[in-house]
């Protein structure tokens, strides 16, 4: 029990360090942005040599009791409900560039799978105004190799600004149970432009505590610090999602 009391304190002092504008504990927070009625921003934690433990998207409670949630109905990918987060300059020691989170109230396509109100978490491997630009439909539609892509992901919904999206065929709600959370990949013009937790608003509101792989391609195809696990975490009236585990891969 005293073991269990000494990590909880030390997991709560390290998320609010987490939230404050400074450097402490290799921490580097991003610019809010309002969302909704509430806040969002990233961070970035990086070890004494600067290499990269983790980034973050956190929302806080006042955010997330105040997204307007639809009737679940699949609203398409509505680009009403999106803020750009941008990184602290510290974070140049990943392949992050920026976060377009995007709320879904009324979920989007298909039908019956992820019609349910659910956050789309975009870690972008280009800069916003990159992004902006990707509306080619050849790029959009242009897959990326087999190789770049981990098992069993299949290329669907290509979306301008957003991207090409590849799911993996094997997730639970592709496969009868319901949505909660997923992890999506993402190119334009056959490179990899995006990594993306997606889960729905009851999951994070509900969920303490949460961690998942993030499946890995065999091949990369640019050098750089790539994540391996997808980690939920509450504390101190945030909820923090996280990329972490990251290891260095050598483009081939």
């Amino acid at each position: 029990m005293k073991k269990f009391l000494i990590m909880a304190l030390a997991a709560g002092t390290f998320f609010t360090s987490c939230k404050k504008d400074n450097d402490k504990n290799g921490i580097f927070k991003g610019p809010e942005a309002e969302l909704y009625e509430g806040k969002a921003w990233t961070w970035v934690e990086l070890d004494k040599e600067g290499k990269p433990e983790r980034v973050a998207i956190s929302i806080d409670d006042a955010a997330m009791n105040s997204v307007n949630p639809g009737d679940g109905g699949a609203g398409g990918h509505d680009h009403h409900n999106n803020v750009v987060l941008r990184f602290h300059q510290k974070a140049d020691a990943t392949l992050f560039k920026h976060v377009w989170l995007n709320w879904n109230p009324d979920g989007h396509p298909p039908a019956g799978i992820y019609n349910k109100p659910h956050f789309d978490f975009h870690y972008y491997l280009v800069s916003s105004g990159e992004r902006e630009t990707h509306v080619d439909p050849a790029k959009l539609d242009a897959s990326l190799a087999a190789d770049y892509l981990p098992a069993n992901h299949i290329g669907v919904d290509p979306v301008p600004t957003m991207g090409k999206h590849y799911v993996d065929v094997t997730s639970p709600e592709l496969n009868g149970q319901p949505f909660t959370q997923t992890l999506i990949y993402g190119s334009y013009d056959s490179k990899l432009t995006f990594i993306e937790p997606m889960i729905t608003r009851d999951f994070l509101k509900n969920t303490t505590n949460f961690e998942r792989a993030i499946p890995q391609p065999a091949k990369f195809q640019k050098t750089g610090y790539y994540p391996t696990r997808m980690r939920i975490a509450k504390t101190g009236g945030t909820t923090n999602i996280i990329l972490e585990g990251f290891v260095l891969r050598q483009a081939s």
